[in-house]
């Protein structure tokens, strides 16, 4: 089944805001209605990435709560910064 390109642009508007990506959502938002999704449509598709945000954030949370003491130490195994972001 091939997706149409309104439920693609309301996927992408739910993927821009867990990505935190403003400009993502704006241009996704108005691809969305332009290919016939409604106000409340793009509304549920925010409330979805909303929702995936927030559980992702809450599980990092948990996994840095869990590090404590070993934070400080990862920079010296490559795992602090420097090692992936820079």
């Amino acid at each position: 089944m091939k997706l149409d390109v309104r439920i693609q642009e309301l996927i992408a508007v739910g993927a821009s805001v867990t990505a935190n990506c403003q400009p993502c959502l704006q241009y996704h938002s108005a691809k969305a209605l332009e290919n016939g999704a409604d106000a409340d449509d793009v509304a549920d598709a925010i409330e979805v990435g909303k929702t995936v945000r927030k559980g992702a954030a809450a599980k990092m949370d948990r996994f840095i709560a869990g590090l404590g003491a070993s934070a400080c130490s990862g920079a010296a195994a490559g795992v602090g910064p420097g090692a992936c972001c820079s």
